[in-house]
């Protein structure tokens, strides 16, 4: 099995944060293969810094797909995740959608805890979009800054655990969604102080990718996901061209 994961953010650091988790995550045969977007921002948190999160992750995609089975874009949001599913011929998972998908299975009302509250009306918007917003409680996040992505967890360990705690005693949350790649590991780290499940995006992408690559599903020739229409294009580059109007 390998699977290709891309950091849709220009974090070498969180890359590494996520690298190091999903190979805690997989299976021992699993092969990973990790990708950082070439431009963008250093943590995505706006609909705006997505769509170009979004464009970086394609143009990595259509790079690096060859030889995989199922590739992850590793960050909260699901920057071009329903492109990439319509775009390439291997499936493709999210950290939002497969932490929530872990935290439906799980049972009961979810909630969500990032590293900024500006982020939050976002998360709320691509739960909307899952069709799961009835089963989430709410989202928190941190307030304060912090001097890295790629160290936050470890600056502001504490309040995210408090904020845990609360989601738990004021929300009446059945488990709770660490969100984003940059607190990739951090469930894992404070389960033992926080009495509902912790559920890590990474950890749950990686292995729903698994799942999925080991089904053996067939690609999509009909319906509004296949690949798009063959039609006249200009200036894509670096195989993101070969993946625009391929025929079904």
């Amino acid at each position: 099995m390998n699977i290709l994961v891309i950091n849709p953010n220009i974090s070498l650091s969180v890359t590494e944060l996520i690298h190091n988790e999903a190979r805690r995550a997989a299976l021992p045969d699993t092969r990973i293969t990790m990708a950082t977007a070439p431009f963008g921002v250093a943590y995505i948190e706006t609909p705006g810094e997505a769509a170009v999160g979004a464009y970086a992750t394609l143009q990595l995609l259509a790079q690096q797909q060859a030889d995989h089975d199922v590739a992850v874009i590793a960050a909260f949001g699901d920057p071009g995740v329903a492109a990439a599913k319509e775009l390439l011929d291997i499936p493709v998972v999210g950290l939002t959608e497969s932490a929530v998908a872990a935290a439906f299975l799980l049972g009961g009302r979810f909630a969500i805890v990032g590293i900024s509250q500006r982020i939050g009306a976002w998360y709320v918007q691509t739960v909307e979009q899952l069709g799961l917003s009835s089963r989430m409680t709410g989202y928190r996040g941190l307030k304060q800054g912090f001097a890295s992505v790629g160290t936050v967890q470890q600056e502001a360990r504490d309040v995210l655990r408090e904020m845990c705690l609360s989601c738990v005693e004021q929300d009446g949350a059945d488990s709770i969604i660490l969100a984003g790649a940059p607190l990739a590991g951090l469930a894992r780290e404070i389960a033992a102080d926080v009495p509902v499940p912790l559920i890590d995006g990474v950890g749950s992408a990686i292995r729903m990718a698994e799942a999925l690559g080991r089904a053996g599903y067939t690609p999509r020739r009909s319906g509004a996901m296949s690949p798009p229409p063959a039609k006249a294009h200009q200036g894509l580059k670096d195989g993101l061209a070969s993946l625009i109007g391929r025929q079904p």
